[in-house]
């Protein structure tokens, strides 16, 4: 997959594609739906997908809560599994935010990016002021030459499928109901970095990884898969994981801290892929080490019997 980050700078190869537009986080049920009908669209095109970095809501907010469910890594990385060819990841500045939705459609679409075909669901809205509807659009790429599909909606439990109601239910502490709204177990991504040793001295050693731009799930313990996506211990583990503040230990500074299970070796550096699969219970100060320590040996007796039944 190659990534393209400037609309005005394109190689001719890089022109011509069927393309999802949309911002793709969680790359969940509706945006694959979405880059399914990209693909069906114009079959002999390049498959392609147009979204923006930073998040639009990012350059805006810049010092608002942070909301990701993946970091732009992460999302490349699955749109690469999902087949996309060219993935047209727009620098999102001051610049891009002021085009009108016509130029947007002109600049962008038609002269920049030589776009054959897009794709965006039904609440789409585009250019400066989010003034330009999904009929815009219709009306842009007949006087411009490329074609529109507007997908509809997806809906779940009775609700819309949508990065929003995959957050809600990460913070429930639902991470299966995220899960069928995603199609895969939502996953947390990052090098392991340095911690206390606590989890060693306790005999449950730990990869930590910050959480530092994502939205946070509900603080707590979780039983998860693991994969370990380079160095020399790469493949996939069950486990469980902490995430939040360490309350026992005074902390302030939310991460993941990750137990393996059956493994021995040193994961500093690595690439960590941590997928939650059931919320076991919340963060708890505990009376003493002795008491942490037996509550440790029962959430990972738990997370064993859960992920087993997998």
């Amino acid at each position: 997959m190659r990534i393209i980050r400037d609309f005005q700078f394109v190689e001719p190869q890089d022109k011509g594609a069927s393309v999802a537009i949309g911002n793709f986080d969680g790359v969940h049920l509706g945006h694959q739906s979405v880059i399914d009908m990209a693909r069906d669209a114009a079959p002999d095109a390049p498959l392609g997908v147009m979204t923006f970095e930073p998040h639009p809501r990012e350059f805006f907010a810049p010092s608002a809560p942070a909301f990701r469910l993946m970091s732009a890594e992460a999302r490349a990385s699955r749109l690469d599994k999902l087949g996309v060819d060219k993935l047209y990841q727009l620098n999102f500045n001051a610049a891009l935010s002021s085009l009108t939705p016509e130029e947007f459609g002109q600049k962008v679409i038609a002269d920049g990016l030589g776009l054959t075909h897009v794709v965006v669901g039904a609440d789409f809205c585009f250019g400066k002021g989010r003034a330009g509807t999904v009929a815009d659009l219709k009306r842009f790429g007949a006087q411009m030459g490329f074609g529109v599909t507007v997908a509809e909606l997806m809906e779940y439990s009775d609700n819309t499928v949508s990065s929003t109601a995959i957050r809600n239910a990460l913070a429930d502490g639902r991470p299966r109901d995220a899960a069928n709204m995603l199609g895969h177990w939502h996953r947390i991504e990052g090098e392991v970095i340095g911690g206390e040793q606590r989890g060693r001295e306790l005999g449950f050693p730990t990869a930590n990884m910050s959480i530092d731009g994502l939205h946070p799930p509900k603080f707590g313990v979780y039983a998860v898969l693991v994969d370990v996506l380079d160095g020399p211990n790469a493949g996939s583990y069950h486990g469980a994981a902490s995430v939040g503040v360490r309350p026992m230990f005074d902390g302030d500074h939310p991460n993941i801290e990750t137990f393996l299970f059956d493994f021995t070796g040193n994961l500093y550096g690595a690439t960590l892929s941590v997928g939650l699969v059931d919320y076991l219970r919340p963060e708890m100060k505990f009376d003493g080490l002795e008491a942490l320590m037996d509550q440790m040996h029962a959430d990972c007796d738990e997370a064993r019997a859960l992920l087993a039944a997998l």
